[in-house]
C-alpha cells in the first residue's frame, strides 16, 4: 500500500512499516494534506471543494513527498497513517472503515449526532458554519474569511471524515477509557505512550497523553480540518471529560486557548485559574473531527 523504495532515497521503507507504527505516528510516512489544493488557499478551495479522492490516490500523493520527514525523526504526525489504517481495515474485514466505525462505535454507543459523510460535502441538520482565511486574516466570518462549511472530506478518509457533536465526543471518550470499546489488554496498548515532541505531549495508538496544570495527565486529542477545530480530553479515571470546538482556522493562540479550557475543566477545583462558565462538555454544535 505504501511500498516506498526501501528507504534508499531518504523516504520510508513501506514494506517494513507496522500497524503499530501507523497508529503511533512513528512510521516516517509523509503527511498528505499539504498536497490537497482545497486546504491550501481560497482559490484551491473554490476549485476543488467537491473533489473526491481515493485512499490509494492519497497515499500516492503522500509518497511523492519522500524526504519531507527527517529520517532521524522518531515521531511525526501524519494523517496518511490513518488513511493506510483505513485501507488495512478493508483488506482485513472486507468492509469499509466507516462501516466498521458505525457498527463498532456509533451504533453501540448511541451517538445520534455522529455520522460519516462519505463523499457528501454537506452537514445534515442544524450546524455551525466554518470559516478560513488560509493564513491571510482572522477568519471570523465577518467578511475576512471564506465560508468553507461545504467540503468533500474524502481527503481525510480514516482520519477526519466524521461529523459529530461535543456531546457525542464526550460519550465516546468516556466509553473508550471506561473499557466499553476495547479489551483491557488492547486499551493498555493504546494508552502506552512515547514522546511526541511535535505536539509537546506523549502519544499512544491514536491517543495523546497530555499534562494537566494541576498535576498528572489526561488522554485526548486535538483536531482540525479547514475551519473546524476541536480539543477533547478525559481524565485517566474517566470521571471528567471536556470537549471544545471552534469554527475558524485561528492560529497557535486559538489552539492554546482551547487546550487551556480543557485543562481548566478537567482540573476542576484544582485548576490554577477560574473554570470557564461555559463548560465545554455541555456545549452543543456540529463539527468535523480529524483524529
Amino acid at each position: 500500500m505504501a511500498a516506498g523504495s526501501g528507504g534508499g532515497d531518504g523516504g520510508p521503507d513501506g514494506s517494513s512499516v507496522t500497524v503499530r507504527q501507523l497508529l503511533q505516528h512513528t512510521s516516517g510516512i509523509p503527511e498528505v494534506l499539504p498536497e490537497i489544493a482545497a486546504l491550501g488557499s481560497a482559490d484551491g478551495y473554490r476549485a476543488e471543494q467537491f473533489r473526491t479522492y481515493t485512499p490509494r490516490e492519497l497515499v500516492g500523493l503522500a509518497m511523492r513527498r519522500s524526504g519531507a520527514v527527517p529520517t532521524e525523526a522518531a515521531w511525526s504526525y501524519s494523517n496518511t497513517n490513518y488513511i493506510l489504517a483505513a485501507m488495512i481495515t478493508r483488506e482485513v474485514t472486507g468492509r469499509s472503515w466507516d462501516r466498521e466505525v458505525k457498527d463498532r462505535i456509533i451504533r453501540p454507543l448511541g451517538l445520534s449526532g455522529t455520522s460519516t459523510p462519505g463523499t457528501s460535502p454537506f452537514i445534515p441538520g442544524p450546524h455551525a458554519r466554518s470559516y478560513a482565511t488560509f493564513g491571510t486574516g482572522t477568519g471570523t466570518g465577518t467578511g475576512t474569511g471564506t465560508d468553507v462549511t461545504a467540503l468533500n472530506t474524502s481527503m481525510a478518509v480514516g482520519s477526519g471524515a466524521v461529523i459529530s457533536t461535543t456531546h457525542d465526543l464526550s460519550r465516546f471518550y468516556t466509553a473508550l477509557l471506561g473499557g466499553r470499546l476495547l479489551e483491557p489488554s488492547e486499551l493498555a496498548e493504546m494508552t502506552a505512550t512515547v514522546s511526541a515532541p511535535g505536539m509537546g505531549v506523549r502519544y499512544g495508538l491514536g491517543l495523546g497523553e497530555i499534562p494537566l496544570s494541576c498535576g498528572g495527565t489526561y488522554f485526548g486529542h486535538p483536531g482540525e480540518l479547514l475551519g473546524y477545530r476541536t480539543w477533547a480530553g478525559i481524565t485517566r479515571d474517566g470521571a471528567r471529560t471536556a470537549v471544545v470546538y471552534a469554527t475558524s482556522d485561528g492560529g497557535p493562540d486559538t489552539q492554546q486557548a482551547m487546550r487551556t479550557l480543557v485543562d481548566q475543566e478537567l482540573c476542576g477545583d484544582a485548576a490554577p485559574v477560574r473554570r470557564s462558565a461555559a463548560s465545554a462538555d455541555r456545549a452543543s454544535g456540529v463539527l468535523r473531527r480529524p483524529r
